[in-house]
């Protein structure tokens, strides 16, 4: 009799949520406990559906031409823990829209026109795994646009229009794994932007407009694996820029401006296993440098304007004995003196090499 009246409420709750599924979605069902799958991508809706199965746990809503989320949009169906809103023409959020979503974890908002965050917008999200924001025409990042967001672990806003990162500018988000801010505007960066992102091991600042970093705005980083600055306008780094970095095992600096390096720009770095400075505007090195990092396995520095003189001597003599792949060994070429333009480096002598006059 028991399992009769179970077989039952299964057959009520499964008549309600095809009854609740809008006509033009898929919607697919799973039992123990009963979710359903609701499957709305390229579907021409115009605003967020307000006819959803109320055990929705997947929902799908890509590609439409959605503009707006207004407030409590999400009440409907409380035990929701993924959407996906990509690619559609959002332009703004109530600032209520997610309230009640406790077991949302995933929610993707990728290639919409999102120009602004608002203030506490995402407060009642408390089990967010991974946001994601790229493709936007975000401008300006505040703490206060990320507070409860405290198990966040994945947060992308690539592609937007972010000019500056202000001071804790994502310190509510204790728990972030990953940052990733490629592909912005960024010139500005406070030298307190990153506190309170102790277990970040992730940051991607690919493609910005970065010509300076403030000395140890990393230092908050302790965790922090791999670091990107590819494609900015560094000239230069200071002896402190990289402090705190201590975990670090890979740093990508390819193709920005920078012209010499301090002697000391790598210490306590102990664990970096990759390095990649290629297309700058290197001279010389200092190969002492080096021998602090006996995890050293890849390390690129072809496209730089190396003058083979003396004082690129000690890196002569570090490359003889590495083990470390270098970036293709005969791309690491000579720019001058003219006596040895186009010169391999791996056919120079330390101990021959002429000190400039």
């Amino acid at each position: 009799m028991q399992h009769l009246a179970w077989l039952l409420l299964l057959v009520i709750w499964t008549v309600q949520a095809l009854e609740s599924c809008p006509d033009v979605c898929k919607c697919s069902r799973k039992s123990g406990p009963e979710k359903s799958e609701v499957n709305c991508h390229k579907r021409g809706f115009r605003s967020f559906p307000s006819k959803l199965p109320p055990d929705a746990w997947i929902l799908k809503l890509g590609e439409n031409g959605i503009t707006d989320l207004k407030a409590n949009a999400l009440t409907l169906i409380p035990r929701i823990e993924s959407i996906n809103l990509e690619r559609n023409a959002i332009k703004s959020i109530h600032p209520q829209a997610f309230s009640g979503a406790k077991q949302l974890m995933l929610l993707n908002l990728y290639g919409n026109h999102i120009t602004n965050l608002h203030r506490r917008g995402f407060q009642d999200l408390l089990n967010l795994r991974f946001l994601m924001l790229g493709q936007n025409q975000i401008g300006t990042v505040k703490a206060e646009m990320f507070a409860g967001l405290r198990n966040l672990s994945d947060l992308d806003l690539p592609l937007n229009a972010i000019t500056t990162l202000p001071s804790n500018a994502f310190k509510p988000l204790i728990a972030l794994k990953v940052l990733d801010l490629s592909l912005n505007r960024i010139q500005k960066i406070s030298p307190k932007a990153f506190n309170g992102l102790r277990q970040l091991m992730f940051l991607n600042l690919d493609n910005n407009s970065l010509k300076t970093v403030p000395a140890a705005v990393f230092r908050p980083l302790r965790s922090l694996e791999m670091l990107v600055l590819d494609n900015n306008l560094l000239s230069t780094l200071s002896p402190s820029t990289l402090d705190g970095l201590d975990n670090l095992q890979e740093l990508y600096l390819r193709n920005n401006e920078l012209e010499q390096l301090p002697p000391d720009v790598f210490r306590n770095m102990a664990k970096l296993s990759q390095l990649a400075l290629s297309g700058n505007h290197l001279k010389t090195i200092d190969g002492t440098m080096f021998t602090r990092m006996p995890d050293m396995k890849k390390l690129h520095l072809h496209d730089n304007l190396w003058h083979c003189d003396c004082h690129l001597g000690s890196f002569i003599q570090w490359m003889s004995h590495t083990n470390a792949t270098l970036s293709p060994r005969d791309a690491l070429r000579c720019t001058s003196p003219e006596e040895l333009q186009n010169k391999s480096f791996s056919s120079l002598q330390a101990d021959k090499l002429l000190c400039s006059a």
